[in-house]
């Protein structure tokens, strides 16, 4: 069977807010460090993904917005309307397909230009539930509260991991929030949405990322650097949160284990030497670090206390900061792909972990409270 890999890697600084640039122009600066990172040309490459979302973009067809900068002129371009992680897996499928060699996937969010609780408040079903004036924060929030109950989670262990990982982006240039927090300060935060407390909430950011994604016949052609995709799935939950356990998250672990075994992983807690994951709020590290099989139910909050999610753990989670630290929606996911791939380089600078990195996982979600996971596992051969 044919493989594909990483080969080239452009991401943009987040902040809060980028109203010197307009979508085009947050984008072209990551598809251009992309390409110098992959040492290719624009010519080199097949075909273009973009990844958006018209909610989100205020438009309709809102890919065509970068269309151009990805360089999809002449090129075969189409587009997915979601996490990054998922336009990756589009990518990946195109340049596996035999029909192309090289792609160049493309996500960004301007969240600044965008008001929140209305646009997710639109995910929910229009008849029974969007007049309830449900949005993310409070769809999470009641994932939290019921995941808490029911497996005895403390807001205490949820705040060590916002501590954890607003520390981490410190070391981190590119990451919207650098702040040294205490789980005291986190506690003493403002509550949003019960039990959700400021530093609970992931921030608005703007940013853009683009990676370039090679067949292995690309790869051994172009590639300096490869890291391989060694195992990729998604799965989605049902779509009602009322018909699904919001203490649980079945389609994550079903994502991983087809992930895990496509790359011959039986011990993901032992054979994983770096996580990227998808933490929107602070306790969904623990949710998603028990659904990913790093430790057994309800455990997530025990490992966040003794230190086990962070970089001086045995199993490293989120040593960029993860989306606590810098969320741009549909962005969000891609990036972990990034920033995993660096960890497997060996060019994440200050946010290195300790141990070689030999394989990494990162994580992408779509939907309010985890409705749909994608899991990539990568490596260096």
């Amino acid at each position: 069977m044919d493989r594909a890999a990483i080969i080239g890697i452009g991401q943009t600084k987040a902040a809060g807010q980028r109203k010197e640039v307009n979508y085009a122009e947050l984008v072209y600066p990551a598809v251009v460090a992309a390409l110098e990172d992959a040492g290719i040309t624009i010519e080199d490459i097949d075909n273009i993904i973009t990844t958006s979302n018209d909610f989100w973009d205020g438009r309709t067809i809102s890919s065509m917005a970068t269309g151009d900068v990805s360089g999809g002129y002449d090129r075969n371009i189409s587009c997915v309307e979601g996490d990054g992680t998922f336009g990756a897996f589009y990518g990946m499928c195109r340049s596996l397909s035999g029909s192309y060699g090289t792609t160049l996937v493309t996500a960004y969010s301007k969240g600044s230009e965008s008001v929140s609780p209305y646009i997710t408040n639109a995910v929910f079903d229009p008849i029974y539930m969007r007049s309830l004036g449900l949005d993310m924060v409070s769809g999470c929030a009641l994932q939290a509260r019921r995941y808490m109950d029911k497996y005895g989670v403390t807001e205490e262990q949820c705040a060590v991991v916002s501590s954890k990982n607003h520390r981490n982006a410190l070391k981190n240039p590119n990451a919207h929030l650098q702040l040294d927090l205490s789980v005291e300060d986190v506690m003493k935060s403002r509550m949003i949405c019960d039990p959700l407390k400021l530093y609970d909430c992931s921030p608005v950011t703007d940013a853009a990322v683009a990676v370039v994604i090679a067949n292995e016949e690309m790869t051994k052609k172009l590639g300096k650097r490869p890291v391989w995709m060694k195992g990729v799935s998604f799965c989605m939950d049902n779509y009602l949160l009322g018909d699904r356990d919001l203490a649980e998250c079945a389609a994550l672990e079903k994502a991983a284990k087809q992930a895990y075994a496509a790359a011959g992983i039986s011990d993901p807690r032992k054979e994983i030497d770096v996580a990227e994951i998808y933490d929107a709020f602070s306790y969904q590290e623990l949710m998603w670090t028990e659904g990913l099989g790093f430790c057994e139910k309800g455990e997530g909050g025990t490992l966040a206390e003794s230190g086990a999610t962070g970089k001086a753990g045995d199993l490293p989670v989120n040593p960029s900061g993860g989306l606590l630290a810098s969320h741009p929606v549909i962005a969000g996911g891609l990036i972990r792909i990034a920033e995993a791939a660096r960890q497997i380089r060996g060019e994440a600078e200050d946010m290195q972990v300790d141990q070689e990195v030999r394989t990494a996982l990162a994580h992408g979600v779509n939907g309010v409270a985890g409705q749909s996971h994608c899991v990539w596992i990568l490596g260096k051969e």
